[in-house]
Order: structure tokens, then C-alpha cells, then sequence
């Protein structure tokens, strides 16, 4: 029961990450923050793993790669 508590709490934890990374990049996207950099360090390897595998979540300018991500994850919280 704790295994399945941690993971549910980390899948959590990366979503909301993956949201704040999102609206940061649309109000500022050039922002220096170590803060923010660390989160973009975190999410950046996933979301460029599924714009590689997935080419086409990136359409007219607007990249979909988080929202695929975050219902990945979805898709993995309702597995466990």
C-alpha cells in the first residue's frame, strides 16, 4: 500500500510540475530562474522523448507534447 501511495504521490508531483512548466513557457518563456530551469531540466528529456516518438504533437507552433504526457501518466496512475 505504501509503494502504491509514493508512486501515485510522484505521478502527482511530475503533473503539477508539468502544468506550472507549461503556463511558465507561455507567460515567459525566456525566464532565468534556477527554480524554473531545474523543472525544465526535469520535464524537457520526457517531452522531447515524445515529440521524437510522436512528430506530430507539434502542430502550427502549439506543442501538445504535455498534455500526451500528462495523460500517460493518467493512464499509468489508473493501471496502478
Amino acid at each position: 500500500m505504501f509503494l502504491i501511495n509514493l508512486v501515485n504521490g510522484l505521478i502527482t508531483l511530475y503533473i503539477w510540475i508539468i502544468i506550472i512548466v507549461s503556463l511558465i513557457s507561455i507567460i515567459s518563456p525566456y525566464t532565468r530562474n534556477p527554480v524554473v530551469d531545474m523543472m525544465r531540466r526535469i520535464t524537457d528529456p520526457v517531452f522531447g522523448f515524445v515529440r521524437e516518438k510522436m512528430p506530430f504533437v507539434v502542430t502550427n507552433g502549439i506543442d501538445f507534447s504535455p498534455l500526451v504526457v500528462i495523460i500517460g501518466l493518467q493512464i499509468i496512475r489508473i493501471l496502478f
